[in-house]
């Protein structure tokens, strides 16, 4: 199977579209949070310190960078679906350390635990699998290959 295919090819499903946008948008605001400050988020020195002290990903700064990045960045990947496999894998991988470093032993999110990240990870891994659907950058690349 050549990379290309892998990468870009997709269903036409229109399902996958609010899926796409919803966390895309959900995740490129964390990752601005984190990178940037914006939407009452701490930056990226705030947020490498918090993971640094109170996770021990250290050091905290490229951790930061690397979470951020991977949410911002992969977050508008999803908006547009373009590397929708490629963004969901790194949205996924960045989901589970958030699950294994902060939430320990309790699944309902009123109460901390692990609900809205595992959501957001279900649905990436969802996007892994399926690829970006009608309406997608991917959908319109694997077209023109074809």
């Amino acid at each position: 199977m050549k990379i290309n295919e892998t990468l870009f090819k997709t269903s036409n499903q229109i399902a996958l579209l609010p899926i796409r946008i919803g966390v895309g948008a959900t995740m490129a605001a964390h990752g601005a949070q984190k990178l940037f400050g914006w939407f009452g988020g701490n930056g990226l020195e705030g947020t490498g310190q918090f993971f640094a002290e109170n996770l021990g990903l250290k050091p905290g700064l490229l951790m930061a960078a690397l979470a951020g990045g991977a949410e911002f960045f992969g977050g508008l990947l999803l908006l547009v679906g373009l590397l929708t496999r490629f963004a969901g894998v790194s949205l996924v991988a960045t989901m589970a350390v958030a699950i294994i470093t902060t939430y320990k032993g309790v699944f309902f999110a009123q109460n901390g635990g692990i609900e809205y990240p595992l959501m957001l990870l279900l649905a990436c891994l969802t996007l892994v699998i399926a690829g970006g659907g009608a309406y997608s950058v991917d959908r319109k690349l694997s077209e023109s290959q074809g």
